[in-house]
């Protein structure tokens, strides 16, 4: 008789604990939109790090009043926040490239139109 018990309470034990774990179904929790991550466009990394040197390339000479070139760093423009230190080293050093790609490029206009009249 006491086997039997213990056989049932064991039995009934395993029962409310499969019955707790498993009683809850999917028809009980309200249904999450799936449109959240979709409406918010998220930038994959290489948009990032080409923001990132536009904006460099568009800030190059355009510092503070208050810059000191021995002791400040150029500011870092709000696209490239999101980068790390060693990314946006990379993308400041090629946004200084492509500064410099487009003063060399207008310097030759300037010559260009210098030379035309002559």
């Amino acid at each position: 008789m006491r086997t039997n018990l213990t056989v049932a309470a064991i039995a009934a034990g395993i029962l409310l604990t499969l019955t707790a774990c498993g009683g809850s179904t999917t028809e009980d929790k309200p249904a999450t939109p799936a449109t959240t991550a979709a409406a918010t466009p998220t930038l994959d990394a290489a948009e990032v790090t080409q923001e990132c040197i536009d904006a460099v390339a568009a800030t190059v000479g355009a510092r503070p009043d208050d810059f000191d070139p021995e002791n400040d760093s150029d500011p870092k423009p709000d696209a490239c926040k999101s980068l790390s230190e060693d990314e946006y080293m990379d993308a400041y050093m090629d946004g200084l490239t492509e500064a410099n790609k487009q003063g060399l490029a207008d310097l030759q206009d300037q010559i260009d139109e210098a030379t035309e009249g002559q």
